[in-house]
């Protein structure tokens, strides 16, 4: 069986993922299993196709940085297909190894497998400098925030404890906290 595996960091990111599924389905993917989640996150997705190959399967993803966030992690992801028997496809540059790729074909795998990680480094690094530059210019503000700190003042007013402005604010404690310290609202209970 043909068992696919898409993934995007986000969920802004409905497009590549519905290209992704798109691309495995066109390989002849038979089961699939898709997730938006950040690959430094759990993927229970990717657990389940991976607990979900038998011996003769072979796992396909469209590119390795949609499988693997490092060299070591598609490295280990790759010893858990083989060990169930299984193959590895990667569309993007087509790269596949299984049994009959043999020592080559592993080699190669690493090898591509490690110029992937090298780039998302280098992106990674060229977005942090982007961001540096445009922190200097005034033009980057980081996200908006996510609470709204003059609520939190007011319901702190009203007598209320941080639990009970988080639960009612739907946020977390330690933000309530940071809100009170930063407006100078001590914040007991």
């Amino acid at each position: 069986m043909i068992v696919g595996y898409g993934r995007t960091s986000t969920v802004d990111q409905q497009a590549g993922l519905e290209a992704q599924e798109r691309d495995l389905k066109a390989a002849g993917v038979e089961r699939l299993f898709v997730e938006q989640v950040s690959s430094v996150a759990k993927r229970p997705q990717l657990e389940a196709a991976l607990d979900y190959l038998r011996e003769g399967d072979t796992l396909v993803a469209t590119k390795i940085d949609r499988l693997a966030r490092s060299t070591a992690d598609l490295l280990a992801i790759a010893e858990r297909v083989k060990a169930k028997g299984a193959g590895l496809l990667i569309l993007s540059p087509r790269l596949e190894m299984n049994g009959a790729a043999g020592a080559m074909g592993e080699l190669i795998f690493t090898i591509i497998g490690a110029i992937a990680a090298f780039e998302r480094q280098m992106m990674l690094e060229r977005q942090r400098e982007g961001i540096a530059k445009a922190k200097g210019e005034g033009k980057y503000k980081g996200r908006p925030p996510s609470i709204d700190a003059a609520k939190i003042k007011a319901l702190r007013a009203e007598g209320l404890g941080a639990t009970e402005i988080a639960k009612r604010l739907r946020v977390g404690r330690a933000s309530v906290y940071r809100a009170l310290e930063a407006a100078g609202v001590t914040s007991t209970a």
